[in-house]
């Protein structure tokens, strides 16, 4: 960032804690789904409300991106993260106490949404500035890494250490992993201002081509999270699996996310368009497959590796897309993609919940896949080209 680079070891430890940090924000984020009954019980609150903590985690996400973005735009990222991150472990500690009311926990579920809604919208372009604008997609890709493990290690770690130490277990290490993250930050990160760095403005400027990314994130998410909200039921009433074999194909599932995350990553400086046109295309097979064939066990399991190999890497592609040709301020159009994606994962929901009792766990699953082949539409279509006029500041020769 800024005039002079960062040496090189210093940057790949900047990135590995920005790895970390969205490891553990994303297990925060989800672990209440794998504590859901202990909670419940110790809280004594309905199942409902613990699963408010995650659904109203995502909207308070979706609704203050864009405003976090723009208040906190010039502030010199070394600050903010590290901000952030005490934010995250107070946070996780807070959720740890002995004696914790169900109000103060959803405080503290409210400000881990708040610090994540800020971090998300400048992980990016705080790791792609310590390098050359050419590596921009393989930077991505390396955080998307991180973040995808929160799905096969995070959440199944914490479910399996909540059951063995008390929900509170999970939080308290959960806190102390941002901690880790914030001193590396604090310690290696450049403190220069964000409008300093290559990555603050779009490497090619389009703002047509940047509506239609975000809009295909919108659509994409909305899709599969209509149908695998609902995926336990699927594998159950269509599939015929037992409850011992769900957690498998679950498993199997995330697995697929981190290769298809580790295998895209590479290839989205080199072809951009291809990286979210081809994923998004077997996300819509994917749906429509386990609608067709989700009667076999055996295609019910190829189909869901391949749902995850699509999924993690569409979110990844756009937010990759978003850096490329946003209009303006990098920041403020990942806030935006942010708040599309939260906005898919609460629409959607709430769209394969309304249609379960009308057309049963398969027809949430071919609704989904419907509204991801119109992202698919969005995406293949040709575009008459409209670059922005947007500021843009020199680029900063490599090391």
């Amino acid at each position: 960032m800024g005039g002079v680079r960062p040496a090189a070891r210093r940057r790949a430890a900047v990135v590995a804690a920005l790895m970390l940090a969205a490891f553990t924000f994303n297990t925060a984020e989800n672990l209440p789904v794998g504590l859901l009954s202990l909670m419940a019980a110790d809280l004594r609150v309905p199942l409902g409300a613990v699963g408010m903590l995650v659904t109203g985690y995502g909207l308070t996400v979706a609704v203050v991106s864009l405003p976090a973005a723009r208040i906190t735009r010039s502030m010199p990222r070394r600050y903010l993260l590290t901000a952030l991150l005490g934010l995250l472990a107070a946070a996780s500690w807070v959720s740890a106490l002995g004696g914790v009311s169900y109000g103060l926990l959803l405080a503290a579920r409210v400000v881990t949404a708040l610090a994540q809604a800020s971090f998300w919208v400048v992980m990016g372009p705080v790791a792609v500035g310590l390098f050359p604008p050419e590596r921009r997609g393989r930077v991505m890709g390396l955080l998307s890494v991180g973040g995808s493990l929160a799905t096969v290690l995070g959440v199944p770690a914490g479910t399996w250490l909540g059951g063995h130490g008390g929900w509170r277990a999970p939080f308290v290490v959960l806190g102390a992993l941002a901690l880790v993250a914030l001193v590396v930050i604090a310690a290696l990160l450049p403190a220069s201002r964000p409008e300093e760095s290559h990555a603050a403005y779009g490497a090619d400027p389009d703002r047509r081509r940047f509506l239609v990314v975000v809009a295909s994130t919108a659509l994409s998410v909305t899709g599969v999270f209509a149908g695998f909200t609902y995926v336990v039921a699927f594998l159950d009433e269509v599939s015929g699996f037992g409850k011992d074999a769900v957690g498998g194909v679950l498993f199997a599932f995330g697995a697929a996310a981190l290769a298809g995350v580790a295998l895209t990553g590479p290839l989205l400086d080199r072809f951009p368009r291809a990286t979210l046109t081809v994923p998004v295309a077997t996300q819509a097979a994917a749906m429509l497959g386990l609608c067709a064939a989700g009667s076999s066990q055996v295609a019910t399991v190829a189909l869901c590796m391949l749902l995850g190999a699509s999924v993690a890497p569409v979110f990844m592609a756009t937010q990759s897309q978003v850096l490329r040709v946003a209009p303006g301020r990098t920041e403020s159009a990942l806030a935006a993609n942010s708040a599309a994606y939260n906005v898919g994962v609460a629409v959607g929901s709430l769209l394969g919940g309304a249609l379960l009792p009308v057309v049963g766990v398969r027809g949430a699953f071919l609704a989904g896949g419907l509204l991801t082949a119109g992202a698919l539409t969005l995406l293949v279509r040709p575009q008459p080209r409209a670059s922005s006029a947007a500021v843009r500041t020199p680029v900063v020769p490599a090391e």
